[in-house]
């Protein structure tokens, strides 16, 4: 496991400039192994630490309602940057950058983009400080590289699981895109949401590969997603009550969409959309899901009904055509 940048003199210096005597600390599965040391920095500095065990899915998926509930002052968010507003509540972004070497999974990279001259370069936060020595290596290698800054995202060339805004705002202008980072998550939903060939380059493995099959298969599987709720009649409209997942007027929406074209539609809310929470109710013959689209494109086998993103109920009720939701993007509601 590469060591993370944990950003303890500013974790130190927040809690004692908020006062803050009890802290919940947040975090995805990949940092959880660092969660006890993490929690004597905050007992350290003179605040109980409490560190929630749930699943942590993304910067939407902040731990407000828990830190009410526990009467905590302050959240400390790991591993993602600043999404949801705090308004009511002390919460502390902490992107926790990955400290690893990238120039191998670069040189792994080349051969594959031989044949395109424009690269878009693109990261997810972990990675986001290596941009700049990623796009001089690229340049020295002949290649001419853009970073998109599509404005809605904290940093140029950030990709997160529902937004790609910053590869779409320079699409039309390159030939490529490579992604410098691990899993294949993200580099399918640059792929998707530009139509453009994504290579890897993944540090934690030293290698770097292509994602077009995989998308063009990820294309197939939703289509026949939407296929198979073809002939439902009554639909659930899924609304995330997490912070940065709820999405109500797109729920409405698709639930008006549903009557006008003569299906029935129901509202659902909840914090956890599972496989077995849904089982509950077999009145529904397939879902639409309004909160993160991780939860229709990362494991539909596991869903007894279809369970289908905004953009493809649109598709289905006929408001847009395939082509038109992959261009407005399959992994964004």
């Amino acid at each position: 496991m590469p060591s993370f940048d944990f950003e303890e003199q500013r974790i130190v210096k927040e809690i004692q400039r908020l006062n803050a005597k009890r802290v919940v600390l947040q975090m995805p599965q990949g940092l959880k192994p660092e969660a006890a040391k993490l929690a004597k920095l905050v007992e350290d500095a003179g605040a109980v630490a409490i560190i929630s065990s749930d699943p942590c899915y993304g910067a939407c998926d902040i731990a407000l309602f828990e830190a009410e509930s526990l009467g905590a002052d302050l959240v400390l968010h790991f591993g993602h940057s600043k999404m949801v507003r705090d308004d009511n509540a002390h919460a502390i972004y902490i992107e926790t950058h990955a400290k690893i070497d990238i120039e191998s999974a670069l040189q792994q990279a080349l051969p594959l983009l031989i044949d395109y001259k424009t690269v878009g370069l693109t990261t997810s936060v972990q990675h986001i400080t290596t941009l700049t020595s990623a796009k001089q290596f690229l340049e020295t290698a002949g290649k001419a590289v853009l970073i998109g800054d599509g404005g809605q995202l904290a940093h140029a060339g950030q990709v997160i699981g529902c937004n790609y805004s910053n590869p779409k705002a320079v699409a039309d202008q390159v030939d490529a895109f490579l992604f410098v980072g691990g899993g294949i998550f993200h580099a399918l939903g640059i792929a998707l949401g530009t139509g453009k060939p994504v290579i890897i380059a993944d540090p934690y493995d030293s290698r770097a590969y292509s994602i077009t099959d995989e998308a063009q298969k990820l294309l197939k599987h939703r289509y026949a997603s939407i296929m198979a709720a073809k002939d439902a009649k009554t639909f659930g409209i899924l609304i995330g009550v997490k912070p940065g997942q709820k999405h109500l007027d797109h729920a409405l929406k698709a639930k008006a969409i549903a009557e006008k074209t003569g299906r029935t539609a129901y509202l659902m809310a909840g914090r956890e959309i599972t496989p077995d929470a849904l089982m509950e109710f077999p009145q529904f013959d397939a879902y639409v899901n309004t909160a993160c689209p991780r939860i229709s494109l990362d494991a539909p086998g596991k869903f007894q009904k279809p369970i289908l993103t905004v953009n493809e109920f649109m598709v289905l009720c006929g408001e847009i055509s395939w082509n038109d939701m992959i261009r407005k993007g399959l992994f964004e509601n």
